[in-house]
């Protein structure tokens, strides 16, 4: 035989939590105490959520970068391609 022990407990849950379960309760017509039950088997049941995959950068090839141009010095870059799209749109008024 299996007998069914019901054990009285306090839970100290988060207000938006408590206000949804509440909810729930209310929606299903079940009394809170049901609800609380079967969210807490459903939780068990799925058991632990995996880890995600960690992510990997790979790295890619900067073969397309003009010449003479130092990739350590970022902002000198940033600086060289802003100065060059300038020149570009200012080529295109003419």
């Amino acid at each position: 035989m299996c007998y069914d022990v019901i054990m009285r407990t306090t839970l100290t849950i988060d207000d938006s939590l408590f206000q949804a379960l509440k909810d729930l309760a209310h929606r299903s017509g079940k009394s809170f105490r049901e609800v609380i039950d079967e969210t807490l088997r459903a939780g068990l049941t799925r058991g632990p959520r995996p880890r995600p995959a960690r992510y990997r950068l790979k790295p890619a090839s900067l073969g397309g970068v003009n010449p003479g141009v130092d990739l350590t010095k970022a902002l000198q870059l940033a600086d060289t391609l802003e100065d060059l799209e300038i020149a570009r749109k200012l080529e295109q008024r003419r």
